[in-house]
């Protein structure tokens, strides 16, 4: 007697569950361009500075040296569009834009933040090792 239906159902099971949670290491798979948006260095910096409250655009800009407004807009639009960013546009003049981070958005600021702070307190360390690999 052989397990074949049992198996069937355990692989389509398995599949099902693959496909819901996707396949980062599958260069097709969508959750790499999320992966992208969130853990590119200027998303890790906008996803912390939202943790902080609603800010507008040029609140970002400050609180993020260095980032361009080009980067700055193509950022939160990217992660607007994946749910993690919340863009409310007041009809005012001028115009009045804020930006705040959604439910989702603060599941993963806390992720992010957690590996920023990581970096942050191994930072001696980390720089001790560049400085030896570099001799």
């Amino acid at each position: 007697m052989t397990n074949q239906p049992l198996r069937k159902a355990t692989a389509a099971k398995s599949l099902k569950e693959a496909m819901l949670r996707g396949d980062v290491m599958a260069d097709k798979c969508p959750s790499r361009d999320i992966l992208n948006h969130v853990t590119s260095r200027w998303g890790v910096l906008l996803l912390i500075a939202l943790r902080g409250g609603t800010h507008r655009f040029s609140e970002l800009r400050r609180k993020v040296t260095g980032i361009s407004e080009k980067m700055l807009a193509q950022t939160l639009q990217a992660l607007e569009s994946d749910g993690f960013i919340e863009r409310i546009s007041y009809p005012v003049v001028p115009p009045h834009v804020e930006y705040l981070l959604t439910p989702m958005g603060k599941q993963i600021s806390e992720k992010v933040e957690a590996l920023a702070d990581w970096i942050e307190i191994n930072l001696a360390d980390i720089l001790k090792v560049r400085a030896e690999k570099s001799v």
